[in-house]
């Protein structure tokens, strides 16, 4: 499999290297297995003869118009985490020379693939639009904002879709690098995850902050307030917009504009974290489930397994 990894200024350190090293791993393992070569042929390119890391190291890379026909490309993350230094970042001259280069790829019938933010470039190529996707959650708001047409599920680490696939936030691009490996061998993936350390992990969602989110927008920010403080009373929809003072078909457009969830789903996010969080200390389930609106403990042991794939013994232990 011949695999182009698009290297751009300023690129995350960590998931450009967390790529290559997947990849290379699986060639040296495929060879210590008894194959003549390694089953990946990767190239790192880039629009320019050099590129700099955001740590600083400068790497040269291949000129992306001269490269062979690749299966696929990748784009790892930007280290912009911030919306208000990615979106500048997302309209310089050499992002905008990349877009256009995934865009005569993937006419092409080049596999795209990217991770973490750098979902954002492929998404701002227009290459997402009608498909499924997902990203990093911290930027989950930002991304639904900026473009609507993307069927965003930012609780997936990997998804699939016609040809491109995203991965998740920053520690998705080994993810990513190991869904190349299945595609190749499941066996070879399952040595490389082995070698590597690297925990299997279908969703995002036992990682996610719910009130990092709601800090996206004012009135989300306001709910979640309300919830935190009305979380032993249990979830009411109208007495939420009521304290809210807007009407209740406002407050279930704006979570699912800026979260993708109802306002139901997300106090249940709330519901999980302060648990979480209560069950680890050491509190009680009884006690624990009465503070955030549960007056079955056992009903909110299945919750909590659920949502986090793990038992309150287990988190106990964290």
């Amino acid at each position: 499999m011949k695999v182009c990894v698009f290297a751009l200024d300023g690129m995350f350190d960590t998931g450009i290297t967390a790529i290559l090293d997947t990849l290379c791993t699986a060639n040296e393992i495929a060879k210590l297995g008894g194959a003549e070569t390694g089953p990946f042929q990767v190239t790192v390119i880039g629009v320019k003869p050099r590129v700099k890391t955001a740590l600083g190291l400068t790497m040269a890379v291949e000129p992306a118009r001269e490269v062979d026909r690749p299966d696929w490309v990748v784009v790892p993350a930007l280290n912009a985490k911030m919306a208000d230094v990615l979106v500048p970042a997302l309209a310089r001259r050499d992002v905008e020379a990349a877009k256009s280069h995934l865009r005569e790829w993937r006419a092409q019938g080049i596999g795209i693939a990217a991770a973490c933010i750098g979902t954002f470039v492929l998404a701002d190529s227009g290459l997402l639009d009608g498909e499924e996707a997902t990203t990093t959650w911290s930027l989950s708001p930002l991304f639904r904002e900026r473009y609507p047409t993307v069927r965003l599920d930012d609780s997936r680490m990997i998804v699939t879709s016609n040809g491109l696939v995203t991965a998740g936030a920053a520690m998705g691009h080994l993810d990513l690098a190991l869904w190349f490996v299945r595609q190749v061998s499941p066996e070879l993936a399952s040595n490389v995850a082995r070698f590597l350390l690297i925990d299997n992990r279908a969703s995002q969602a036992q990682y996610v902050i719910p009130d990092y989110l709601a800090h996206a927008d004012p009135l989300v920010e306001r709910f979640e307030r309300w919830s935190r403080e009305h979380m032993s009373q249990g979830f009411s929809l109208e007495s939420a917009a009521s304290a809210l003072h807007v009407h209740v078909r406002t407050l279930q457009r704006r979570t699912e504009q800026v979260l993708g969830k109802s306002p139901l789903a997300f106090f249940q996010d709330l519901r999980i974290q302060r648990a979480r969080q209560l069950v680890s200390n050491g509190c009680d389930l009884e006690t624990v489930a009465a503070q955030v609106g549960y007056a079955d403990a056992s009903t909110l042991r299945s919750l909590l397994r659920r949502k986090l794939g793990r038992t309150v013994k287990e988190l106990r232990k964290d």
